[in-house]
């Protein structure tokens, strides 16, 4: 039985994914025609140094993360464990053919440090403030990590899974509430017969 042409491409992407991942001493991996190359945490500033200046991927255009955690303050618990810990991602590109990669960490969900691209990629100042203000993360190095959005006396960090939001536990997160069936269907994929107005 011989394998279909499917089973057996490779991404077009695939050979950009390699080069970026052996230059920085990460592993690629390709989903929804994305490359993402995970990196040590150690080598977060020689990963970026590497992609900016033997890759010529010199424009940076954003630096965020996902707090991956099982306990919840508000709304639905998760369907699935995950291993705790906070991702950190940043999006660098070329200039010339539009070739993107997101390089990404982890760091403890407990005290997430991690040196600043500020050196770097003078770009990572704001996206460093942010993820600081909003994670928690802090950046060992940067200028100035002074909140952005709120008050200097504002306790916690609001896009972190243990921090209780109000709006969520009002009203449940989207796409995650039971749908019901459109008015004027019975059940099937017929429309009902019925006269409304009888």
């Amino acid at each position: 039985m011989s394998s279909s042409p499917s089973e057996t491409a490779v991404h077009p992407l695939q050979e950009f994914a390699d080069r970026v991942a052996d230059a920085v001493g990460g592993t690629a991996e390709i989903q929804f025609d994305t490359v993402k190359v995970r990196v040590s945490a150690g080598s977060w500033v020689e990963a970026h140094t590497m992609a900016r200046d033997e890759l010529d991927l010199v424009f940076f255009s954003w630096l965020s993360a996902i707090d991956w955690a099982n306990e919840v303050a508000s709304g639905d618990s998760l369907k699935d464990e995950v291993d705790e810990r906070i991702e950190l991602m940043s999006a660098l590109s070329d200039l010339t053919e539009g070739m993107m990669v997101i390089l990404s960490t982890d760091l403890s969900s407990d005290q997430p440090q991690i040196a600043s691209l500020v050196d770097v990629y003078a770009g990572a100042n704001w996206h460093e403030r942010e993820a600081h203000e909003m994670f928690g993360i802090h950046f060992e190095g940067h200028p100035n990590l002074a909140h952005l959005y709120l008050p200097d006396s504002f306790a916690g960090n609001p896009l972190r899974k243990s921090f209780p939001l109000l709006s969520r536990e009002v009203k449940p997160w989207p796409g995650t509430v039971d749908v019901e069936a459109m008015p004027g269907r019975n059940g099937s994929d017929e429309p009902s017969t019925e006269n409304p107005d009888a």
